[in-house]
């Protein structure tokens, strides 16, 4: 499923007299609620739905795969998603 066909989805959840272009502004809403909530408190925890949270992957050395030369890899932050219960049920 990707963006719009999630935002008809929300449509018809949503019901017959909602538009296409609210049904967006709420997706939009919550992707906003979820990347902001990562940034200030670095986890957003969804009641049976999972948790967003922030790690830190540590700077490590790789391999350059077209030349075999080795490089060094920055340690960086990335957005780790945990399955709760409902959605692992669900699947």
């Amino acid at each position: 499923m990707n963006k719009s066909e999630l935002v008809e989805a929300v449509q018809k959840s949503l019901g017959g007299d909602t538009s296409k272009a609210a049904a967006e502004a709420a997706v939009a809403a919550v992707l906003e609620g979820i990347t902001k909530g990562v940034k200030k408190d670095k986890s957003v925890q969804l009641i049976g739905f999972g948790t967003f949270s922030v790690v830190k992957r540590a700077a490590r050395t790789g391999v350059n795969p077209r030349t075999g030369e080795k490089i060094k890899i920055k340690a960086s932050k990335a957005v780790k998603f945990k399955a709760g219960a409902g959605l692992k049920g669900a699947a």
